[in-house]
């Protein structure tokens, strides 16, 4: 009896320490190109907006109709008379989608083609969850401002020294806190909270931004630039309050550091304690204004 009745306290004592859910989801791939050599970098602006239309289109499909969202959205460009329709809509309702590309072997690319790559998941992965449980906290704290509106607007400011480039809708910046030595974060300079939100003038200004800061990553070493990009935007499915204070952006995870072989490795103090800077945010985005123009591959065929 006394066995027993240790047994069951212990058990009960550590049944709160390890908790697992089932989660479900799908995933799809989407090609950026037919041509097997053709990245972000080398695609026209116009040919990444046919890639943003289909994000977009993938988007609004898994929506939850109960959002505000899918009441604002434009129709979906696979309609309910698409022979593709049941290919894409979705079971059940999907909490998040995650829409992400990683380049090049050294980011574990194992297919040369050109792709990137969209999961929909039950859940709210734990980045975005995160940044979500931020931008709550600020919008509450501040008066219902937007932290990453404010903080474009803090990097417009004079004298600018982060700042990668920028056009009507959009600032691409090494941020402030960041971990890689080239990474940058895309920021639209008003709240957008996902793909369906964007005008044509504010999509085409997406993709050119886009178009310029992998041309930038790929000038700098004079190579294929690798990196996790990702978009982070409202959740399929949420709150009112959830949706209303999320707010779009793309990370770049770029490992590269000195050269097109030298990369940084988050190894030691960095993985034990906090990440540390190699090069400042201020210095790489410096580098990364000197990088502009046409991709260096153009140049090297034109000469």
């Amino acid at each position: 009896m006394a066995d027993d009745l240790h047994n069951l306290t212990y058990k009960g004592r550590f049944s709160t320490l390890l908790h697992a859910e089932a989660v479900q989801g799908r995933c799809y791939v989407v090609t950026f190109s037919p041509s097997h050599n053709l990245t972000l970098a080398d695609l026209s602006p116009l040919e990444i907006t046919h890639v943003i239309d289909t994000w977009t289109a993938l988007y609004t499909v898994h929506l939850s109709p109960l959002s505000s969202l899918a009441r604002l959205a434009s129709p979906a460009t696979l309609p309910p008379s698409s022979p593709q329709t049941s290919q894409f809509s979705p079971k059940q309702q999907y909490r998040y989608m995650q829409i992400f590309e990683n380049k090049g072997a050294a980011m574990g690319c194992s297919n040369p083609h050109p792709h990137g790559q969209v999961w929909i998941t039950t859940s709210l992965p734990e980045e975005p969850a995160l940044e979500l449980e931020q931008m709550q906290n600020y919008h509450r704290k501040h008066g219902g401002t937007h932290l990453l509106e404010d903080y474009a607007a803090l990097e417009l400011q004079p004298p600018q020294e982060r700042l990668v480039c920028s056009n009507g809708s959009f600032i691409a910046v090494c941020p402030w806190w960041a971990t890689w030595p080239f990474e940058t974060l895309v920021i639209p300079l008003m709240r957008l909270r996902a793909l369906p939100d964007f005008s044509d003038r504010q999509r085409a200004d997406f993709a050119d931004i886009m178009s310029d800061v992998t041309r930038r990553y790929d000038n700098l070493f004079e190579t294929h630039f690798p990196y996790s990009m990702g978009l982070h935007q409202a959740p399929l499915e949420g709150s009112e309050a959830e949706i209303e204070v999320s707010y779009f952006h793309v990370h770049f995870y770029p490992p590269l550091l000195r050269s097109s072989t030298v990369r940084k490795f988050l190894v030691g103090y960095e993985m034990l304690a906090e990440p540390q800077r190699d090069i400042t945010p201020e210095q790489a985005a410096r580098r990364l204004r000197d990088c502009g123009g046409e991709v260096y591959r153009k140049r090297l065929e034109e000469g």
